[in-house]
């Protein structure tokens, strides 16, 4: 499975007033790992650029005065996307603009360019109810480093997007198993019934003990020290 996760940055809030892209990024994976295939562009808006948006940014009309318009690019991201499903975090303002984008060249929108659009924001929002679902809150939640991300760019947040996504789908936050009740109800004599179970229990034999015994004294010797076990098994 080929996806693409692309983030982009603009001159404001809203396309339908005026507002454009001015920075696409995305980063290419399959079979949930990264390639070494990016898209990278910034772009020349040929307008101004809002003061709110420039604080998020950094990015000022002038040094995006000799990047290309985003019809000198188009063809390139096309090619890049086509076919893959696109995730983004909250899609609909990426798509929003990307359409928008798409539709002053008379092309048919870009979301018919995805197999299928994947909203990271909408995901998070019904995994983590009533938290912060930023993506620095998310990098936050899965410990995944984002100091170097001083101001938005899109190509860095769709990196940092990839590993958020892939930390989100794994299935398994953490290494942690949910302990379970399995005794249900009582028999005729009062003791809880377990319910049945074809887990197989392999205990450990005197070859795997002795070699177990003897990490640990190593490790105890190591250390110099009392191990924490030790202690607490004399208590």
């Amino acid at each position: 499975m080929r996806q693409v996760i692309l983030d982009t940055e603009t001159t404001g809030l809203n396309p339908a007033t005026g507002d454009r892209i001015i920075e696409i990024g995305c980063v290419e994976m399959v079979g949930r790992r990264l390639t070494d295939r990016t898209f990278h562009y910034y772009i020349n808006p040929e307008r101004d650029i809002d003061a709110g948006a420039f604080a998020v940014h950094g990015l000022s009309r002038e040094f995006l005065s000799d990047k290309p318009v985003f019809a000198n690019i188009v063809e390139q991201l096309i090619e890049f996307v086509d076919g893959a499903e696109i995730v983004i975090h909250n899609a609909a303002f990426d798509l929003g603009f990307l359409d928008n984008e798409f539709a002053l060249l008379k092309r048919p929108p870009f979301r018919n360019l995805a197999s299928k659009v994947t909203d990271t924001l909408l995901d998070a929002r019904q995994m983590f109810p009533g938290k912060r679902n930023s993506l620095d809150a998310l990098c936050e939640r899965f410990s995944i480093s984002s100091k170097h991300r001083t101001l938005h760019g899109a190509l860095l947040d769709a990196q940092l997007l990839a590993e958020v996504y892939v930390a989100m789908t794994r299935g398994q936050e953490d290494l942690s198993i949910d302990l379970i009740d399995y005794t249900v109800g009582a028999d005729s004599t009062g003791h809880s019934r377990a319910l049945p179970t074809t887990l197989k229990v392999l205990s450990a034999n005197t070859d795997d003990l002795q070699a177990h015994e003897k990490i640990l004294a190593e490790i105890t010797k190591s250390a110099k020290k009392d191990a924490v076990w030790l202690s607490a098994t004399s208590s």
